[in-house]
């Protein structure tokens, strides 16, 4: 998982509230057992005026030129402000990985679905929660500056403005830990290799016979 220490990045507004995880990444493309490829289809929906299917090339599609992502002052953003309730519905997983592999490395929200959350954390994306009256704010600057960036600092946990005012947010310490280390579940598990090592070596000398186990 890729380490979030210092981020400064363009910002991308999508105005909406209770956006779900089926907008984020509809049912269709679930199918997939692979855990990449994902980012060309996040709000599929929105982002295509034609229906998308796995495996369809996207350069070939219908752009909504309506939709914020496909508008050109908003090219290459990497940090999502939006509203309140993001990443409700369902649990899929799909959701923070679609979202990482178009290009964001973290969300601005006054609230997310808890599930969403921290799926998050999980995958290398910094889920901030911010006041409402702080987002609304961001909202009218993102809208009146084209350009509009943003510096996030992790270890410090403040939003920078570029007036170079800051916006603190609170961040659990085991997640932020996680975060600036870049340790996903299974890289925290191999901070304990050695030891899993020699507890299987030690295993496997009290009960020999399970080395010719069959499975």
């Amino acid at each position: 998982m890729q380490a979030f220490t210092v981020h400064t990045g363009l910002v991308a507004p999508m105005d909406r509230e209770n956006v779900d995880t089926d907008a984020i990444i509809p049912k269709q493309f679930l199918k997939s057992i692979a855990r990449t490829g994902f980012g060309p289809n996040l709000f599929d929906e929105w982002r295509y005026l034609d229906k998308g299917e796995p495996g369809q090339p996207h350069v070939q599609r219908k752009v909504n030129p309506d939709f914020v992502l496909n508008q050109p002052r908003y090219a290459g953003a990497s940090i999502l402000l939006t509203r309140r309730n993001f990443g409700c519905g369902s649990s899929r997983e799909h959701a923070p990985w679609a979202l990482e592999q178009y290009g964001f490395r973290a969300l601005i929200a006054p609230s997310y679905a808890d599930i969403f959350f921290n799926n998050c954390f999980k995958n290398g994306l910094l889920p901030i929660v911010l006041p409402e009256l702080q987002v609304d704010r961001l909202f009218d600057e993102v809208h009146g500056f084209n350009g509009y960036s943003l510096t996030i600092d992790l270890p410090r946990q403040v939003v920078i403005k570029p007036d170079g005012s800051e916006l603190p947010f609170d961040v659990q310490p085991f997640r932020k830990y996680c975060l600036v280390n870049g340790f996903d579940d299974i890289g925290l598990t191999l901070r304990h290799a050695d030891k899993i090592k020699a507890f299987e070596a030690q295993r496997l000398a009290r009960m020999p016979w399970l080395a010719n186990r069959q499975l």
